[in-house]
């Protein structure tokens, strides 16, 4: 089964027209010799001409070094001459790698070390066999770029809060790049951000003036609630003075319940004045 894969960009359809060009003269000598010694020697070299791919897999034939067309073969079985023919497989499967801790000097020059993760698959496996060498080591090592590049260009607070983002940024970035390779970036992930030491005491000191701050300001709130609740009170005990009795008698409540040996009983000041005043 050929792999048709939608979306390959125009010069890579160039570069895959190219290859398709014809053997010439020789070349067809050779494919011809190579069929008639494979039918004479039939059935024993038919073991030599039949290839199993499995379903995961693409191969690349190459004959006389030029790919064949109809691009990719697989899954199942497919034919192949001796000698005029060769193939490479190619796996089809998402293939993960690890970022390696890039040390990265942000917007506002403070250096930060990050790593991540990149899921990727072979989307056209004609192009990242055409293409390019290797088309696994060079997305690691453009993944590895694209993470500084992107990453130099944020603050330190904009790595800390926008890890979305920027995650989205670089697929995107790796997406287009590796597009000519036959390469499809489904998902790129920063997995830490690692903040120097003498750094992460700062924002630690910061984080802990920042919180005693409201701390006193909620206190200095309490307070001035307290401070209205205790006026309002006053007011209402001024307006009616039985009232200031019967704070007096539920205070005395308030110290008995507690089982103390002393108890402390307030008097009116009118009344102590009507004793003394008395006495003389």
């Amino acid at each position: 089964m050929a792999d048709h894969e939608a979306g390959i960009a125009p010069k890579a359809r160039r570069v895959q027209d190219d290859s398709d060009s014809g053997l010439g003269l020789c070349g067809w000598i050779l494919v011809i010799t190579s069929l008639f010694f494979t039918v004479i020697t039939f059935p024993i070299s038919i073991w030599m001409c039949i290839k199993i791919i499995k379903e995961y897999e693409r191969a690349i034939i190459f004959r006389l070094g030029r790919i064949l067309k109809g691009g990719a073969k697989g899954p199942g079985l497919f034919f192949v001459l001796p000698c005029t023919d060769s193939f490479i497989k190619v796996d089809m499967r998402t293939i993960s790698f690890d970022i390696p801790p890039q040390e990265i000097l942000t917007k506002d020059s403070v250096t930060v070390n990050v790593d991540g993760v990149v899921y990727y698959r072979v989307q056209n496996a004609t192009l990242a066999v055409a293409n390019i060498t290797n088309a696994d080591s060079a997305t690691r090592l453009l993944a590895q770029t694209t993470l500084r590049n992107v990453l130099g260009t944020k603050n330190l607070s904009q790595i800390l809060s926008d890890r979305e983002e920027i995650a989205h940024s670089m697929q995107a970035t790796l997406d287009e790049a590796t597009d000519d390779w036959g390469i499809k970036v489904e998902r790129v992930e920063i997995k830490d951000v690692k903040l120097p030491v003498q750094l992460q005491r700062a924002m630690a000191a910061e984080a802990e003036a920042a919180r005693e701050a409201r701390a006193k300001v909620i206190a200095a709130e309490g307070e001035m609630n307290a401070s209205r609740a205790l006026k309002e009170a006053s007011m209402v005990i001024t307006e009616s003075p039985a009232a200031l009795q019967l704070r007096y008698l539920q205070t005395l409540t308030t110290i008995a319940a507690e089982k103390n040996s002393t108890i402390v009983f307030p008097l009116p000041i009118n009344m102590l004045q009507g004793l003394i005043g008395a006495n003389r």
